[in-house]
């Protein structure tokens, strides 16, 4: 079997401090040859590089400010994500497997409310500026937000490096809107193998495969059969097998190609774990 990647995961979080070794072990033994690990505030600055420490090129860390997270400190925040960012930068120059692979996860979300949406706005555009700055990818969460995400990306559409949006539910057109930047993927989950999902119909409708990479976002989303458990890394599993399906591929044609789109990205590829 070949490898494939988790390219959205919150490994640092409570749900896995009691069994992590496990996890891990379970995410190999299913397939998983590498797990990409985003921030989201603060905190998430030491939990994530400290799993990414101890799975050393296996976990990948990403540095960034989740929108559901900004509040009226943000640039406070941003400010110490920056100076971490230009340390790693500075002093892991020789250990690639250490270094911030991209910024996030950031974006937009007004899905409950839009109590801090101008600080949410000027939060993702400084993170989409340190896209541009340091040459890294994005991993963007967006919900209902699409339009103003995408008014803010449009300056920077010709110098951005590329990056994925994140946990994608939506249709045809919503796809080919945030295909219309380059360089970008959309993240596809658990959702895709619901019931109700109407992704297994529009993915291959209206976006490649090369414009598809797989995700968790563990420990939410379980995919099927798992609903309603924690979600975690194993499961992405479930995902390629339904991508294959729809897609009327092989599950190791969706793994090489996804795989590849994940390298493209991120400069991340698969160990052999099977």
């Amino acid at each position: 079997m070949i490898p494939f990647i988790d390219t959205h995961a919150h490994l640092d979080g409570e749900e896995f401090k009691d069994d992590l070794p496990q996890t891990i072990q379970r995410a190999k033994d299913a397939g998983v040859g590498a797990i990409l690990v985003p921030g989201i505030d603060e905190s998430s600055i030491a939990s994530v590089m400290a799993v990414c420490r101890q799975y050393s090129g296996y976990c990948y860390p990403m540095i960034g400010l989740q929108p559901e997270e900004v509040r009226d400190d943000w640039e406070r925040v941003l400010g110490v994500m920056q100076q971490e960012l230009e340390s790693s930068r500075n002093s892991l120059a020789a250990d690639a497997p250490l270094r911030y692979i991209a910024v996030g996860e950031c974006g937009l979300d007004f899905y409950w409310s839009r109590e801090f949406e101008q600080q949410q706005l000027k939060a993702f555009e400084r993170q989409v500026e340190w896209s541009v700055q340091y040459q890294l990818p994005l991993m963007i969460h967006c919900r209902k937000a699409q339009n103003e995400l995408l008014h803010i990306m449009k300056p920077y559409e010709k110098v951005l490096p590329g990056g994925v949006f994140h946990c994608f539910t939506g249709n045809q057109k919503e796809a080919e809107a945030y295909l219309r930047f380059d360089r970008f993927c959309l993240g596809v989950g658990g959702v895709s193998t619901f019931k109700s999902s109407h992704l297994r119909e529009d993915l291959p409708a209206a976006v490649p495969l090369n414009r598809i990479v797989l995700e968790t976002d563990s420990p939410y989303m379980a995919p099927v059969p798992h609903r309603g458990k924690r979600n975690e890394s194993a499961y992405v599993a479930d995902v390629r097998l339904t991508l294959a399906q729809a897609y009327g591929v092989s599950a190791d044609e969706v793994a090489l190609v996804t795989n590849k789109n994940v390298e493209t990205l991120f400069g991340v590829r698969p160990l052999a774990v099977c």
